[in-house]
């Protein structure tokens, strides 16, 4: 099973991030380590744990929110290319809120995978028109907020708009410690069984993950329960078992 940590970037720094209240997040405060820059929680992140890759959400780019720490830009590029390149062998998966082919453009220039959120789309059309004719090298993330689904629903339920890799991404979950949405996921799972799934949101520990593992789901993205340490390097290497 594939373990993905995830961080959450706000105006530069990585921020606490829980039930998709977006608006209201605070810097991490982290067990690995006192900082919240970026460098330091993924060095952090290593540290704990050989990870191969990272899910990055510029929380700037998502909302089209100014970046006071950069200079008229309404992301966290500069500082997700820093990461790129300290740490080249490290696969970075890397939520933008892309929502048109410019965007698309602008961040394929990073050696990363794009994430392309149902949230950010008001029609499939809008969708299918939002990356290159023919690319299937992104990662779809479906998003289910605390008021449901978000995007179109052809989407949702239609998986020939799909590309081999979604993340199950439930908002209301994120940093909750009340669990995953195991209901929505083995749903989802049992129309889309030649896919790679990953769950989002409310990993509290090595038993969930041991339950994600027994209903096919091929990862998970966690944030929350690696910085509060109740997921040590023995229990998260048990999981490539």
């Amino acid at each position: 099973m594939q373990i993905i940590p995830v961080i959450d970037l706000l105006n530069n720094v990585v921020v606490h991030a829980k039930k998709g209240d977006r608006q209201h997040y605070q810097a991490i405060a982290s067990q690995l380590t006192p900082s919240s820059n970026p460098l330091d929680i993924v060095n952090a992140l290593l540290m704990l744990h050989p990870f191969e890759q990272i899910y990055i959400a510029d929380l700037n780019a998502i909302q089209k929110l100014s970046n006071p720490n950069a200079a008229s830009q309404s992301n966290n590029f500069n500082v997700i290319e820093s990461i790129v390149h300290h740490y080249p062998s490290l696969t970075i998966w890397v939520d933008a809120g892309i929502s048109n082919m410019a965007e698309f453009t602008l961040w394929s220039s990073l050696n990363v995978k794009l994430i392309l959120g149902s949230e950010n789309y008001s029609s499939i059309e809008q969708y299918t028109t939002s990356y290159p004719l023919g690319n299937t090298q992104h990662i779809l993330s479906l998003d289910f907020m605390p008021n449901g689904y978000q995007g179109p629903l052809a989407l949702l339920e239609d998986t020939r708009y799909w590309p081999q890799e979604v993340i199950i991404m439930s908002l209301a979950h994120v940093g909750t410690n009340q669990g995953t949405d195991i209901q929505l996921l083995t749903e989802i799972k049992q129309n889309a069984s030649t896919f790679k799934l990953y769950a989002a949101g409310g990993v509290r520990g090595v038993e969930d993950l041991y339950t994600l593992q027994s209903i096919g789901i091929h990862g998970a993205l966690i944030a929350t329960a690696l910085h509060d340490k109740r997921l040590s390097h023995e229990q998260l290497s048990s999981l490539r078992q």
